[in-house]
């Protein structure tokens, strides 16, 4: 009696547990992947240099203060190259290479460059493992926030794999030597000495590389690439590698360019550099608004509408070679930052800008960023809030509708209107080192964002604005 109780009882447990086994796939649920489209529209990117970005320089630093970005409104995190760095011909500063320093503890100082990678399909110790990375990206999904790798199609390191299995995945001389890349209209070299130039007439290496790219996509989840000089690369290339990278899910691709035929073959994104050098003349009083409307206007006859601008007042190569803000912007940073957030695209903090980083970051050695918050972050902060949340600055695919407002001085003041969904935003801002003084056709009272205090107009009354002055206009409380 006592056996049949048991197998009894046993067979009532193993039907349990295929009880349980059918309902396991029906009550498990798994995360909803990030809808990329909607971050596109409201986010903020943040360029990550992992390097400086902490005095560890690991991914597992940078994870950590993941929650901080996403306070800033950043929903897209674009990581500069992850790879290991050749040590062949690795950059240490000027035009010299770490092997021309005799003393061993000086060369060690030098990291070398970012862009010069050895292995595609390797992380960079410096940063950390493999799985170091991987938890960047489940923390930046955890937090709502994609994230994209800095990819470099166009050339490689030296000592590069590809270097001596496949030396015809290069372009090279009459005598058959690798070269570095070529300036096509001076026939010498851009000074890039640190890397070899890629063959894009070689069919075998563009699906060795399109195979590399799609690694990280599988194994890491990242959500796509910032491409690294993509102007220089072939646009068929880059149709049928983000195909491909679309087969896995769905990513996100920026463009270190202004070519619409990229955006028009899969990239979603382009560097808005010519409205960034229409700031930078603007600040110094090189230009005026005149060249920011003329810049509008060409946008609106050579982009599609789904094409998407990153607008920005600094990022690495600015920051390390150009001048930092207060070099470049030392009275005006906060209204061309402004800008940046109000006009249509994407706005772009580079790693140390919102703890108002006032040095130039080493690019071959290790440097770190500073951490104190000002009244440059809260801006950013504040800033970041309104692209999120307010439809009227959606700038990706579906972006919201932008039109100047006339005023009375167009060479010294700046008035255009955002809107979409029933939400409006007006900007209004002084880019002039001097008062002035026009009326603006706007009507009505409205608060200001930042100050958050009321703000009256009448396109009848004229306004006076201090230099650098802006005001950011939402519908009155």
């Amino acid at each position: 009696m006592k056996k049949i109780i048991v197998l009894l009882s046993l067979s009532a447990v193993l039907l349990s547990c295929k009880e349980e086994a059918k309902k396991t796939p029906e009550t498990v649920t798994k995360e909803e992947p990030i809808a990329v489209t909607q971050v596109i529209e409201d986010g903020v990117i943040y360029e990550a240099n992992i390097r400086q970005y902490s005095p560890e320089g690991t991914f597992n630093a940078f994870s950590k203060d993941i929650p901080v970005l996403k306070k800033l409104g950043v929903k897209v995190i674009w990581v500069m190259p992850i790879n290991p760095i050749s040590k062949i011909k690795r950059k240490a500063t000027g035009e010299k290479f770490t092997s021309e320093i005799e003393n061993e503890e000086e060369r060690k100082k030098y990291l070398g460059s970012y862009y010069s990678v050895s292995d595609y399909k390797a992380i960079n110790p410096e940063f950390g493992s493999f799985d170091d990375f991987k938890n960047l990206v489940s923390t930046a999904h955890d937090n709502g926030i994609l994230v994209i790798v800095d990819w470099v199609p166009n050339h490689t390191g030296w000592d590069h794999p590809w270097i001596k299995s496949n030396p015809e995945y290069y372009t090279q001389n009459e005598k058959g030597e690798i070269i570095d890349p070529i300036n096509p209209e001076t026939g010498e070299s851009w000074g890039w000495t640190d890397v070899a130039d890629l063959n894009y007439d070689n069919m075998d290496m563009r699906k060795d590389m399109i195979r590399d790219m799609k690694f990280w996509v599988e194994k890491a989840d990242i959500d796509g690439y910032r491409m690294d000089v993509a102007h220089k690369v072939p646009v068929d290339f880059f149709d049928t590698a983000i195909k491909e990278m679309k087969t896995v899910k769905p990513i996100f691709m920026l463009a270190e360019a202004e070519q619409p035929g990229l955006l028009q073959n899969g990239f979603d994104m382009q560097y808005g550099w010519e409205a960034h050098h229409i700031f930078n003349q603007i600040a110094k009083g090189e230009a005026s608004v005149t060249e920011f409307d003329d810049y509008m206007v060409k946008l609106d006859t050579i982009l599609e509408a789904d094409d998407i601008n990153m607008n920005f007042v600094t990022n690495h190569d600015e920051n390390s070679w150009n001048g930092t803000l207060l070099e470049r912007m030392p009275n005006n940073k906060e209204v061309f930052t402004a800008l940046t957030y109000v006009m249509p695209g994407m706005p772009l903090i580079y790693s140390g800008q919102e703890y108002d980083m006032e040095h130039r970051l080493r690019f071959f050695e290790k440097d770190t960023i500073p951490k104190t918050k000002g009244k440059y972050f809260s801006l950013l902060e504040k800033l970041g809030e309104l692209k999120n949340t307010n439809s009227a600055l959606n700038g990706g695919k579906k972006a919201a509708n932008y039109t100047r407002v006339k005023t009375s001085n167009n060479e010294a003041i700046l008035a255009f209107k955002r809107e979409k969904g029933g939400e409006t935003v007006y900007f209004i801002a002084n880019l002039n080192d001097k008062e002035q003084e026009a009326t603006i056709a706007i009507t009505g009272e409205f608060t200001d964002y930042i100050s958050t205090t009321a703000f009256k107009v009448d396109e009848n009354v004229a306004v006076k604005l201090a230099p650098w002055e802006y005001h950011i206009l939402v519908a009155k409380k």
